[in-house]
């Protein structure tokens, strides 16, 4: 059988393709999908977005419950997680990929609480910090990768708070950034892998925003749509990985909005989906690696919602 060099064939995105044997016409390339889930107006609906053609379809079997104020987070290549939410729910969904079949793990939340944010270090561990589970968390729940076993960090986020923009540096480190304490703030936090030790940045976001969301594009830049700050923005923070230099997007969102949910196929594109502010949006706002220009999707979210559960499949 002849052997086709990948550089020539076509198919010139080795990070794409995990194994194969070029020539074989039976070999069905896969490219992963981000997915939104749940969110406001009260829903248990998965929408996915096939990359890199940014298809949409509607799982078949969504969340185990119809579920608010949901956080995301993902092992890229095994699962995507859900976790919490609603009237404080402790309640975590596994999506296995790329079967997209549920389950839900026999331990959730250490503490059941809704507007918490996802950070993943992948094949390692994923992590579903602060909230509000009727006063403000600074509790970080770790779940460890592939055995989905619970444990809490020692040291959780430097504030108690809810709102947060979460970034993910897979090996690296984890950022948790604003939110809303006793106000709005600007510090980031960041979690070192695998010594999961917290330091703040010394430059936080561009301004005091809470409602935010993120999304990174592994090892290059972790970007914040800040939410609200001094009223409701389209300011996008971008944070350079590793030395987290922080610049401000010239092009934020397409629309100011808050509780716009990110995620991400790294080296190709970022999204952000949903949000509000008045109305609430379908939009699904797309920004292309490493140049950063936006484009929105001709098809968005299929319903208005906000604080959506977003997370990907890098595959």
């Amino acid at each position: 059988m002849a052997v086709v060099k990948l550089s020539t064939s076509g198919l010139s995105n080795f990070a794409k393709y995990s194994s194969m044997l070029a020539g074989n016409a039976h070999f069905v390339p896969f490219f992963g999908a981000g997915y939104f889930a749940g969110g406001n107006p009260s829903s248990a609906t998965v929408e996915k977005f096939a990359f890199p053609s940014d298809l949409r379809t509607t799982l078949a079997t969504g969340l185990s419950a119809a579920t608010t104020f949901v956080a995301g987070m993902a092992n890229s290549g095994v699962a995507g997680y859900t976790g919490g939410g609603g009237a404080y729910v402790s309640t975590v969904n596994k999506f296995a990929f790329p079967s997209d079949s549920r389950t839900t793990l026999g331990t959730g939340l250490s503490v059941a609480r809704a507007e918490l944010s996802g950070i993943q270090n992948a094949t390692v561990a994923g992590y579903f910090c602060g909230g509000y589970d009727g006063s403000n968390s600074s509790t970080v729940d770790k779940f460890a990768f592939p055995a989905d076993s619970r444990t809490t960090l020692a040291a959780g986020l430097s504030v108690a708070r809810f709102g947060t923009g979460p970034m993910s540096n897979s090996s690296v480190a984890g950022y948790i950034a604003g939110g809303y304490s006793t106000s709005r703030i600007s510090t980031v936090d960041k979690f070192a892998y695998p010594s999961d030790s917290r330091t703040s940045l010394a430059t936080g976001l561009s301004a005091n925003a809470s409602g935010g969301g993120g999304m990174s594009n592994n090892s290059v830049a972790g970007y914040v749509a800040q939410g609200v700050a001094a009223a409701v923005t389209a300011t996008v923070d971008k944070f350079a990985f590793p030395s987290d230099s922080r610049t401000t997007l010239g092009t934020g969102l397409s629309v100011a909005r808050y509780q716009a949910m990110g995620m991400a196929d790294s080296g190709t594109a970022g999204y952000f989906g949903g949000g509000r502010d008045s109305p609430t949006y379908t939009t699904v706002d797309k920004f292309a690696f490493p140049s950063d220009s936006r484009t929105t999707l001709g098809t968005g979210l299929a319903s208005a919602k906000f604080h959506v559960a977003a997370f990907a499949d890098e595959s």
